[in-house]
């Protein structure tokens, strides 16, 4: 089902930051407004002070640039805004050629569900400059936060040790578009359901829940409140044991999985929402090993994340799976990824392209100039190192990378020991879609797949090793030309 036509009614292309229509404005009354450039989108940093992000939202963006328009009531809209003067932010002419406008972008992508790194384009758009200029705010939306919690997922599942994670973040998230996106993102990055009916709906995602502790107190007692929970799901039946004391709760259960097991039926699981879940949950388990329940799933939540996890396994808890709320869709310990949309290229009125620079005191701010791809290297089965280079110079042979921020860092690679893939394909060709789409559960086959081939030193959580990501030598040479360059420029203004 398409997200944003499920959800909104209205078009959503004045998603996006005021300053993105001034400046197509002045695009358009410069009269460069059809100049074609280049954007990349990337982040700076790993997010959780991790060593990789898994990518994801790509589907979302073809929606947004599939259904791109600007209608009379958006135009209306704008005409109504006023600048300081009082006048009319945006003359007639402006909002009419908006109205007319239709988007011939190329746009070229890592696919959904593929492990990227810090510095090294996700995605690619060459377009008029006005054009890709407008894509900017909606497609950092979308694809930083669904990354962001792609990542944060498949790193809690890694540390729930093959034991199932159900998101159940639902009451949690920021918003009911952040709900939708997270519950589609954690189940990318691995999460084996949602609590959310809507997101299961859409994404054709298993839904799993079972009761709050609301339904223990509408009942005379605990006992009364699980017999009425079995009596209602016979087969489906998994009781929250925690609302007045645990082990008091867990005799319970056990009362009522035996009544259901006299009935040809089972308990599936009793849930452990508060305490010490490593100590609660060895001791559930022993007591419902002892009494003839070995196969009942003791289910653990209460605000849970890897590092969480991580403990719990180091206390030898007996827990078979997890549900994670918070701080699975809220990114709890890292917010934002900060992704960037930088111009790497723009042609000149002569039709000739220059590769464009930003400056910044802070080396990491510095943008790659260029049309850029990502070669990535793969050696053993394992991914080994990733390259960027500008397309329009294809390496061949041997080459060298340098690292982007700190040229004495490099790294030569031997063409002859290597796979090679080159990461960024076809997405939109002149504004038409030339991509297809994988279903989730294909996406969410990559992200294991691919994990698979990251050496287990970049997937630790605290020290992670560091993923080699470099810059093509001949790259790096025109990035420090043109650092030299600007900042010359800059000393004579």
């Amino acid at each position: 089902m398409a997200f944003f036509s499920a959800l909104y009614k209205q078009p959503l292309t004045l998603l996006t930051d005021l300053y993105q229509l001034t400046m197509a404005y002045g695009y358009w009354k410069s009269g460069i407004a059809e100049r074609e450039a280049v954007f990349h989108l990337y982040f700076r940093e790993h997010p959780f002070n991790g060593g990789y992000a898994v990518s994801s939202g790509l589907e979302q963006v073809i929606e947004y640039i599939k259904s791109f328009r600007f209608s009379t009531d958006e135009t209306g809209y704008l005409a109504g805004l006023k600048g300081k003067d009082g006048r009319p932010l945006f003359s007639s002419r402006f909002l009419e050629y908006l109205e007319g406008l239709t988007l011939g972008c190329d746009v070229d992508a890592v696919p959904e569900g593929t492990v990227v790194f810090a510095q090294e384009p996700v995605l690619r758009v060459k377009a008029p400059i006005l054009q890709a200029q407008l894509l900017e705010t909606p497609l950092l939306n979308i694809i930083n936060f669904q990354t962001l919690i792609s990542t944060k997922a498949s790193r809690i599942v890694q540390a729930a040790r093959g034991a199932p994670v159900m998101e159940f973040g639902l009451r949690r998230a920021q918003g009911v578009d952040g709900a939708i996106s997270a519950a589609r993102a954690s189940y990318i990055g691995g999460c084996a359901a949602t609590s959310n009916v809507l997101a299961a709906k859409m994404f054709d995602i298993p839904v799993s829940g079972t009761h709050a502790h609301s339904w223990v107190l509408a009942f005379a007692s605990e006992l009364e409140a699980f017999e009425a929970y079995a009596d209602a799901f016979p087969g489906n039946c998994v009781l929250l044991v925690d609302t007045f004391d645990t082990i008091r709760g867990v005799e319970h259960a056990i009362e009522i999985a035996q009544k259901l097991r006299d009935n040809g039926k089972e308990l599936v699981g009793i849930r452990l929402d508060s305490g010490d879940l490593a100590y609660l949950s060895r001791q559930a388990r022993q007591m419902l090993d002892e009494a003839g329940f070995p196969d009942v799933k003791i289910v653990a939540s209460n605000d849970i994340d890897e590092q969480i996890l991580t403990s719990l396994f180091g206390q030898e808890a007996r827990i078979d799976l997890f549900g994670i709320g918070t701080k699975l869709v809220t990114a709890y310990d890292h917010p934002a990824l900060g992704g960037v949309y930088k111009l790497g290229a723009l042609k000149n009125k002569n039709g000739a392209w220059e590769n464009k620079i930003k400056l910044s005191e802070q080396t990491i701010k510095i943008n790659n100039p260029g049309i850029q791809q990502v070669r990535r290297y793969k050696k053993d089965g394992l991914f080994y190192a990733d390259m960027i280079y500008d397309e329009r110079n294809p390496p061949a042979g041997d080459v060298t990378i340098v690292h982007p921020c700190e040229s004495t860092k490099r790294k030569m690679l031997r063409e002859v020991d290597f796979e090679k893939e080159d990461l960024l394909v076809p997405v939109f060709r002149n504004g038409k879609a030339v991509y297809k789409s994988p279903g989730l559960n294909s996406v969410r086959d990559r992200v294991r797949e691919q994990l698979k081939q990251l050496h287990p030193g970049v997937k630790r959580f605290v020290n992670p090793h560091i993923y080699v990501v470099g810059l093509e030598s001949s790259m790096c040479r025109e990035k420090n030309r043109l650092i030299l360059e600007a900042r010359k420029l800059a000393e004579r203004a």
